[in-house]
């Protein structure tokens, strides 16, 4: 059974989620990664197939079920077939076109009035 168990920071590392083996040991010291819902410390702590991982990077959270250990720090194809992402794609926030600031390219500084119309766009109005 113990081959089919590997390091946690090894295998954030394998798989590409975290950039190096020492930022995910530092992730996982920090407290902010959980295994299967519990909260680990330690970066020694094993994961294994069927293992869920919950964790930020950025602004997003990552939920991650473990299908694999990994042998090796291969392509980011290779990196992918060792978990599964369960977490929703995030929904895109986009603006409404008619909402939206047009300007024709090149056309130079905005006016005084496309700066204000700009500016009660984004909420930065000075009321006062």
């Amino acid at each position: 059974m113990a081959e089919l168990e590997q390091r946690i920071d090894r295998w954030l590392w394998f798989t590409r989620l975290i950039k190096s083996r020492t930022l995910a040991a530092t992730l996982v010291t920090s407290g902010k990664l959980r295994l299967n819902g519990e909260r680990i410390a330690k970066p020694s702590r094993n994961v294994k197939p069927g293992d869920v991982l919950t964790f930020p990077i950025g602004h997003h959270v990552r939920v991650i079920k473990v299908l694999a250990p990994g042998t090796r720090r291969g392509p980011a194809p290779e990196a992918q077939t060792l978990y599964e992402d369960l977490a929703p794609p995030e929904p895109h926030k986009a603006t409404a076109p008619d909402q939206a600031a047009v300007r024709d390219a090149g056309s130079g500084r905005p006016t005084k009035r496309e700066r204000r119309q700009t500016d009660a766009f984004h909420g930065l109005n000075d009321d006062s």
